[in-house]
């Protein structure tokens, strides 16, 4: 009964957070925790010897008979602390290279599991919480499984050691210290309650600071032209001074642990000193070597006690950030890849919303029942009021999102039943603001299409007229670009953007007001190169000037979510509707063909469909 009692209490802790990360912990680096234990018995035992010896070392010292034994008792002192320095080294080594092990291991699986997250759970989390439970979480994860091991190990054998000791030399002494035990772990649980909440607490000021920082960092320029350094000062100095606070009274609760040890130590050796003074205990009073001995024992406990009496309250710090790591861990996955996924049929890219209503969380919905069919090897525009749900539908074609109601068809299949990597494969993708990783401009290409040789980068920069400005820049192709590329201008990051889309040379192009950034000569030169490289291409293109969209097979009116129109641009124009009011406020009086023949040089000049 009691075996079984035990196997399901051992069970059940295997299933909390802390049973999860010890077992997976000695599973992965059982042969380094078995050495740093089998370290750890040494130096226990070796503690325990230099307490136990001291009975021989005053013996010796002071008893002429004994004199003889001085060199086996040094012999014996040299050997009990060659023994503990080595094993003292191996323990230590080995939980540092278990403990980089364990961090190392937790930041991998918990960044795969995140950069393998939807979308939508980047928009539900900010970066800074994420990065918290990245670093923090593993670190703590580290610092937890040391303190279990050095706690329950080294610490506890090293106390049984020496109370061993202390019983040996003195029984009744020994019997009448430890009274004095529970009143120290009354005031540790004390001190248990208010540990969790604080640093919960700590955490969300560290999580602020960071964010604070990252807010600074990328939105400089609002900052400045809006005068926000004060702003942006009082937010940060706000979250510092709450982190002064959560740490001091972390350190405020650690701390009381020790002077309450060294308390109750110093009670302990002033009784045992009156006990031994008032000789009342036994007939035959105790040696000087066994009074040494006994009081060396005790006062060596000291340590190893005090550092179990705070393991508590260290723990349960740790556990916080543990706690954090973990539930990103677990957090069930909306958008889970298909356990049998059907292969992606080639040479076809045609898309089929079909009856896709979707919305975000509990909000209203943005798009609503849409059935609406993008021709393979045509290029679609979607124009309307901004809200209306244009940059939602490429969303769900590359499947950021999954509808509500309905289904995304790519090729027949719908993007459910695909893998991830084929659905993306065939797909490339320039959004209005461009993201560039901070290396540099060559390997930022490169990513599009890792077996590319340079000479089909150099052909896909040109396409996007960045052949020129990027052989300008200081290193060339090898110019770093900064962090998302903060170096180089709005439409120097929008133009290696598109190369980089053109470079995947995928049968789906999507272009989110992909030359918004662009200016009125450059967005041209960009539209002359799409025109070709669209050619046969399954291009959908989200534009507000129409002046980008005029050229295209269909152009699609969406409004509230639903396809308000549909048609090409003489049809739109016959019909009137809204498309005809958008065409009329931009161009007032001129007609569709002169829309699409202005100068080019002109702000307001149409280069087709190119975005």
């Amino acid at each position: 009964m009691i075996l079984s009692n035990l196997k399901s209490r051992y069970n059940a802790w295997r299933e909390t957070h802390m049973g999860r990360l010890v077992t997976e912990s000695f599973r992965n680096q059982g042969h380094l925790y078995g050495v740093a234990i089998a370290a750890m018995v040494i130096v226990a035992l070796t503690s325990a010897g230099t307490a136990w010896i001291m009975e021989s070392i005053i013996n010796t010292l002071t008893d002429p008979e004994k004199r003889s034994q001085i060199i086996l008792v040094a012999g014996g002192v040299l050997l009990l602390f060659t023994l503990k320095a080595v094993a003292t080294y191996i323990q230590s080594y080995m939980l540092s290279r278990a403990g980089n092990r364990i961090v190392a291991v937790q930041q991998d699986k918990v960044f795969r599991r995140m950069v393998y997250r939807g979308v939508d759970y980047f928009a539900a989390n900010e970066s800074s919480d994420l990065l918290i439970r990245v670093t923090q979480g593993a670190q703590a994860a580290r610092a937890l499984v040391d303190t279990l091991v050095t706690g329950f190990v080294r610490d506890a054998l090293t106390l049984v050691g020496l109370v061993a000791v202390m019983f040996y030399q003195q029984p009744f002494m020994s019997m009448v210290i430890f009274v004095i035990g529970p009143v120290a772990l009354i005031g540790i649980r004390a001190l248990l309650k208010q540990v969790r909440s604080i640093m919960e607490q700590q955490m969300t000021s560290l999580a602020e600071i960071i964010k604070v920082i990252q807010e600074t960092s990328t939105g400089i320029k609002v900052v400045k032209i809006f005068a926000l350094e004060n702003h942006m000062i009082k937010r940060m100095d706000g979250a510092i001074r709450s982190v002064e606070q959560r740490a001091n009274d972390i350190a405020r609760l650690q701390a009381i642990a020790s002077p309450m040890m060294e308390f109750l130590a110093g009670a302990a050796v002033a009784i045992v000193l009156a006990i031994s003074a008032l000789d009342f205990l036994s007939t035959t009073p105790p040696t000087a070597g066994q009074l040494v001995s006994f009081l060396t024992a005790m006062m060596m406990a000291y340590e190893p006690a005090k550092r179990l009496s705070r393991m508590r309250v260290t723990i349960e710090a740790q556990m916080v950030m543990v706690r954090m790591m973990f539930e990103l861990l677990d957090q069930q996955e909306r958008m889970v890849e298909a356990e049998n996924p059907v292969p992606m049929p080639k040479d076809r890219a045609d898309i089929m919303l079909d009856g896709v209503s979707f919305k975000y969380s509990d909000e209203a919905p943005v798009i609503r029942d849409m059935t609406l069919a993008f021709d393979e090897g045509k290029t679609t525009a979607l124009v309307g009021p901004s809200g209306g749900g244009k940059s939602t539908i490429l969303g769900l074609i590359m499947r950021f999102y999954d509808p509500n109601d309905g289904a995304v068809r790519l090729a027949g299949e719908d993007v459910r039943d695909v893998s991830f990597a084929d659905l993306r494969h065939k797909i490339s993708y320039v959004g209005q603001d461009p993201f560039l990783f901070a290396t540099t401009v060559m390997e930022n290409l490169r990513i599009a299409a890792p077996d590319a040789s340079d000479d089909d980068i150099f052909d896909a920069a040109r396409a996007a007229h960045a052949h020129d400005f990027i052989l300008a820049l200081p290193e060339g192709y090898e110019t770093q670009v900064g962090e998302n590329g903060t170096f180089l201008s709005g439409g120097q990051r929008q133009r290696i953007a598109i190369a980089r889309a053109l470079l995947r040379k995928a049968e789906i192009l999507l272009l989110d007001e992909a030359t918004s950034a662009l200016d009125a000569n450059s967005e041209a030169l960009v539209k002359e190169a799409l025109d070709r490289l669209t050619d046969g291409i399954t291009t959908i293109v989200i534009a507000h000037r129409l002046s980008t969209v005029l050229s295209a097979d269909k152009i699609v009116v969406i409004e509230a979510g639903e396809v308000a129109q549909q048609g090409t641009l003489d049809q739109l124009l016959q019909d009137g509707g809204t498309f005809k009011d958008l065409f009329d406020k931009q161009f007032g009086g001129h007609s569709a063909i002169n829309a699409q023949t202005d100068n080019p040089e002109e702000p307001d000049t149409p280069i087709a469909q190119a975005t």
